[in-house]
């Protein structure tokens, strides 16, 4: 997909007997056939799915990170439950043992922290009724493009430079119209997909090496 620019490439399971295809994956089936797609005769269009963060946070066994209060879990943790052979299946098991783990610990300890309960109510004088919600849903669009595109499984120098630069300029506008207009579900959401999005392309830059998931081809090696 990368070396021809593609949007995707096809799977084919025309070959499989049709019933045993539907008996196996009746959801895929399902979906496909909702979009048009009959999986028994016709081809599957896939795409890699792009893990940006995959085991980078450390926690210990109630899922704690060293930041107090604050829980990892899923591909972003790091528990070394099933040490280097992380593979999908069996990390779907660790998501759950200390999702559920995390949600224990926190009923045991929410009664310790206090809140702040002052915080005044917003002021959203002198701004607009955000009817631009057309530019909020492009942008979004723009940023899971962004980093499927230049920061998906493999990357480079020249690709990551590229997205800083787009993000950088999706997250001046989106500043600009956040002060502009009254703040929504919406907007939130986007200012924090922006804002993720170069905190991982800011270490992908800074990382000269190799490591799983965070490959680069300017830097094959495992340093």
């Amino acid at each position: 997909m990368k070396i021809h620019g593609l949007d995707h490439v096809c799977l084919d399971v025309t070959h499989k007997n049709p019933e045993e295809t539907k008996k196996h994956f009746p959801n895929i089936y399902a979906k496909c056939k909702s979009i048009g797609i009959d999986i028994t005769q016709e081809y599957i269009p896939v795409v890699p799915c792009a893990h940006y963060m995959c085991g980078g946070i450390k926690v210990d066994l109630d899922a704690c990170s060293s930041i107090k209060r604050l829980y990892a879990v899923g591909e972003c943790s790091c528990t070394g439950l099933h040490g280097g052979n992380r593979l999908a299946s069996n990390s779907l098991i660790e998501a759950v043992v200390y999702a559920d783990a995390a949600a224990k610990h926190s009923l045991q300890h929410i009664d310790e922290y206090s809140f702040n309960e002052k915080v005044p109510e917003w002021n959203d004088e002198g701004t607009l009724t955000n009817e631009e919600k057309v530019l909020i849903a492009q942008d979004v669009r723009e940023v899971g493009q962004i980093m499927s595109t230049y920061v998906g499984i493999v990357r480079s120098d020249l690709r990551l430079k590229r997205a800083w630069i787009r993000l950088d300029v999706l997250y001046e506008e989106t500043e600009d119209l956040f002060k502009r207009v009254k703040a929504t579900k919406e907007i939130c959401e986007l200012r924090n997909m922006i804002n993720v999005g170069y905190l991982i392309t800011r270490q992908a830059i800074e990382r000269k090496e190799s490591r799983g998931l965070h490959f680069t081809i300017d830097y094959p090696k495992k340093s």
